[in-house]
């Protein structure tokens, strides 16, 4: 019975081992296999000629292909770091603000404004474009009836969206690290005589700074990969990154989309173990 015992434990342990690889594989091969094949030196992404850099080579100096230069490249990712950039400096901004009137205060409809904010986070992004593209139209139509004045989606529709979107994030970030915040540190300071804001900006605001830090790279991240919530709220010449590298898998499916996703790949792990970092350096100094 013990030997039987100890074998079905090795089985179990091998079955989990088994169950996280197959799940890793799963997660984490194709972009693996994408990152590889951007070093291919083929114009066709099935098939493997040998190493080369030459499609990261074109991004940083020449065309890409005969109909998409590097020029529409780096507009394209101008425009998607300057929705990304300002989104998320509003959104945490906003976020912050949220967080700690809903973890330090009560006032009526604070359930109601919970709810509302885990909305973004639950419904499905295309729910969300669809109807941010009703809304914008409704307006503006509205304002072209009463005022006279035509608007038309473009860069300043895509970053409201792209709060509207974030926002929630943000706000669930900043809470987490608002209800672990100890709050005799700050009625400590109001009963040495600090005011309310002097209280905020040396006590809270340096303690939740690595949630604000951590929240407002999450944001970032978001903004900058997000297609869908773009696609409904962009106009002409507001096309992001996301949806220029949409556009050329309908003219060809090179290697050079898979270099563009690489790079996207790479920001976005750099702006994780930032906040991995910055948060593991505050949960240091709060200890």
């Amino acid at each position: 019975m013990k030997q039987l015992d100890l074998l079905i434990r090795s089985l179990g342990k091998f079955g989990l081992w088994l169950n996280a690889a197959l799940g890793f594989a799963f997660l984490y091969l194709p972009i693996f296999i994408l990152v590889i094949y951007s070093f291919n030196n083929s114009r066709f992404n099935a098939i493997w000629r040998g190493f080369t850099l030459d499609w990261y080579r074109n991004l940083l100096q020449g065309a890409t292909n005969d109909t998409i230069t590097d020029v529409m490249i780096w507009e394209a990712l101008k425009n998607s770091l300057l929705v990304a950039v300002i989104s998320t400096i509003i959104a945490t901004i906003f976020g912050t603000m949220i967080a700690l009137a809903l973890e330090r205060f009560r006032f009526p409809g604070r359930t109601i404004l919970e709810a509302i904010l885990f909305l973004p986070i639950i419904i499905p992004e295309i729910t969300i474009g669809l109807s941010l593209l009703v809304f914008f139209s409704l307006s503006f139509q509205l304002i072209e009836n009463f005022l006279g004045i035509r608007l038309v989606l473009g860069l300043p529709t895509v970053i409201i969206g792209h709060i509207a979107f974030c926002i929630s994030f943000v706000v669930v970030t900043v809470r987490a690290r608002v209800a672990e915040l100890d709050p005799a540190l700050e009625e400590a300071a109001l009963d040495l005589g600090a005011n309310e804001w002097r209280t905020f900006f040396r006590i809270t605001l340096p303690l939740i700074w690595p949630g604000i830090f951590s929240a407002a790279l999450l944001a970032f991240t978001l903004s900058l990969d997000d297609f869908v919530i773009t696609f409904f709220t962009a106009g002409v010449g507001s096309t992001t990154l996301p949806l220029f590298v949409y556009g050329m898998i309908k003219f060809s499916v090179t290697p050079a989309i898979n270099a563009i996703s690489t790079l996207m790949l790479i920001a976005s792990l750099m702006l994780v173990i930032s906040a991995l970092f910055v948060e593991q350096l505050g949960n240091q100094k709060k200890t």
